[in-house]
């Protein structure tokens, strides 16, 4: 089967296209999956461009969307046809016990998804939603379930509230999507006038230009009635917290997601303390929360926002592309 391998110790000239051989028939508990497509995130191009290490020859990849084409003894669930998207920590299936390292996602601890086929547990896996092209459906595991996660699960959103989300990444255009969905005004940050008329269309209420307005925290605050945001969706790290913390409301939440400006740096903690905001921190789901995003997708009338996609041999070329940062939602690979 055809699949890309990174050889030690990583850079986009290290990804090499191979022929490996396909997967062993699925045991009992297993499927066997025909992949179609994944998409990109910032962890993934953490590992390709070799700021993080990982073993030699490995299959990069954390998302990973197709068919069922096998079934294993015992497996209830998926049957052969079924379209279904692989979920990022593969052993995580739900409670509160929740990993603190990669060594079990794909394409970091083990090998992901930028291949053929592959044989795993079924329950590294959930269905798609009814209806999704396959690159959709690859945008669910990291992204999707990231945002769903930040605004649901520990966000608490309630129609109504004000959420906050920064730029125009994956992560944050679905924050936009599922929070305009579910009755939530937004305000979004861009530094692009175009940009910005692309957020407003898919129902940002207020955009901000964070090159005009260097202290963008005050302009929430500004168009919010001096009340802040209810839910601040913060993808830059040390770089933005300062100002997310400002434009949070009093009460409100600040999902710590994101370390693109940065891995430390000063955090304004008087005012997170006077502002009672909650401050924490999450690395994507769990099955079951991811379980939970699919029924929802299932009823909303949202589909994910894809920029670009990619052949699987042109992975360098998707990864060049997210590094010069002018996507808007999704780079996608696609085979």
């Amino acid at each position: 089967m055809k699949a890309i391998q990174l050889a030690a110790p990583g850079g986009l000239d290290r990804l090499q296209l191979v022929d490996l051989p396909a997967p062993a028939a699925p045991g009992a508990g297993e499927i066997q999956v025909r992949l179609h497509a994944s998409s990109l995130n910032y962890h993934d191009l953490a590992i390709a461009a070799g700021r993080s290490a990982t073993a030699d020859g490995r299959v990069p990849m954390a998302d990973g969307a197709g068919v069922v084409t096998a079934v294993g003894e015992g497996v209830t669930e998926f049957a052969v046809g079924d379209a279904v998207v692989s979920c990022f920590f593969p052993l995580w299936l739900s409670g509160k016990q929740v990993p603190s390292t990669f060594a079990t996602v794909p394409g970091d601890g083990i090998d992901g998804f930028a291949r053929e086929q592959v044989t795993m547990a079924a329950t590294a896996f959930t269905h798609a939603p009814k209806g999704y092209t396959h690159e959709e459906a690859a945008t669910l595991t990291t992204a999707g379930l990231t945002a769903w996660r930040a605004l649901v699960v520990d966000g608490r959103i309630e129609a109504g509230q004000t959420v906050l989300v920064l730029g125009t990444g994956g992560v944050s255009i679905f924050a936009l999507q599922l929070a305009h969905a579910m009755g939530a005004k937004v305000i979004a940050t861009t530094s692009s006038a175009a940009k910005a008329e692309r957020l407003r269309a898919l129902g940002a209420d207020t955009v901000i230009n964070y090159r005009d307005q260097p202290e963008w925290g005050d302009a929430v605050l500004q168009a919010t009635g001096s009340r802040g945001a209810d839910i601040v969706v913060e993808v830059g790290g040390p770089g933005t917290l300062p100002q997310s913390i400002r434009a949070c409301a009093p009460g409100g939440h600040i999902a710590l997601i994101g370390v693109l400006t940065g891995f430390a740096g000063d955090v304004p903690t008087v005012e997170l303390m006077r502002k009672q905001q909650t401050l924490k921190g999450l690395i994507v789901g769990s099955r079951e929360q991811q379980q939970d995003l699919v029924r929802a997708l299932d009823q909303l009338p949202l589909r994910p926002v894809i920029d670009s996609s990619y052949p699987l041999e042109k992975i360098a070329d998707a990864f060049a592309h997210q590094i010069s940062a002018q996507h808007f939602g999704k780079i996608c690979l696609s085979w």
